[in-house]
């Protein structure tokens, strides 16, 4: 029941989301509005992508995360499993996910996956769905080991997934908030504004603001970047060209995809 409500939610806040990039004149970056074909073939990649994983992979990260719910190290006393530390365990997964998104771009062989989620060259909600199954793989794995050390019950583990990934379609999506909204949410969240700097195709700038929920992780631990870029701001991976699904596929196991 859990898993089915968590998939409304994000079901709906998908929809919404598009919903606002695609009717709201609140335009931030370079996707086209109006379908084209070059706009319809980098869809078409985005979501073949997440179908794959949506297929493949789902079923077992679902298994490894039940598993490390009911395995874990040790048992939390009873008045921590309280509703209000949910909270607690909200900061703690928020911030083991910003180091695990940090070391993606720090450690050449993790980063020849993450590659692929950063090579898209126009950026929107559907961005947030473009993950190459072996990073998906190898973070359910990382996360499944961090739930069964600080012993984070199934309950936490499906309200922080459901927030990430509200929050990653909110950041990647192709709007930009009001300059009064943005001032004050960004003190809290990861904004547009703030996750169009980590997209930018100079790594200097792809290297910061690694936040997925919370922005204060950034300036805590000196990842933050503060530049503003114009709406034909260059995305992508520096000295890079974004590749159909088929090679996206396979680059992770080719020479071709290295830390640059």
């Amino acid at each position: 029941m859990a898993v089915l409500l968590k998939s409304i939610i994000i079901g709906s806040w998908l929809v919404m989301i598009f919903a606002l990039e695609n009717i709201a004149r609140i335009r931030l970056r370079n996707a086209p509005r109006l379908l084209n074909i070059i706009t319809l073939k980098r869809l078409t990649r985005n979501a073949g992508l997440y179908l794959i994983n949506a297929a493949l992979l789902y079923p077992l990260v679902l298994i490894i995360t039940i598993t490390a719910t009911q395995f874990h190290l040790f048992s939390r006393p009873d008045f921590i499993n309280v509703p209000v530390f949910i909270i607690i365990d909200i900061l703690l997964l928020d911030c083991m996910i910003y180091w695990w998104h940090r070391l993606n771009h720090v450690i050449p062989f993790l980063w020849r996956f993450h590659e692929v989620h950063h090579l898209d060259e126009a950026m929107d909600a559907s961005t947030a769905l473009r993950f190459h199954f072996g990073e998906v793989l190898l973070s359910a794995c990382n996360r499944a080991v961090f739930i069964a050390l600080f012993a984070i019950p199934l309950t936490s583990v499906l309200v922080v997934e459901t927030l990430l990934f509200c929050a990653a379609l909110f950041h990647h999506a192709n709007l930009r908030l009001p300059d009064g909204a943005d001032k004050v949410l960004s003190k809290l969240v990861v904004t547009p504004r703030i996750h169009n700097a980590h997209h930018h195709a100079k790594r200097r700038d792809t290297d910061s603001n690694y936040g997925n929920l919370f922005s204060f992780w950034d300036r805590v631990f000196g990842s933050y970047n503060a530049r503003i870029f114009e709406a034909d701001a260059k995305i992508g991976v520096e000295g890079r060209k974004d590749e159909g699904l088929l090679r996206l596929i396979i680059r992770p196991f080719t020479n071709r995809a290295k830390n640059g």
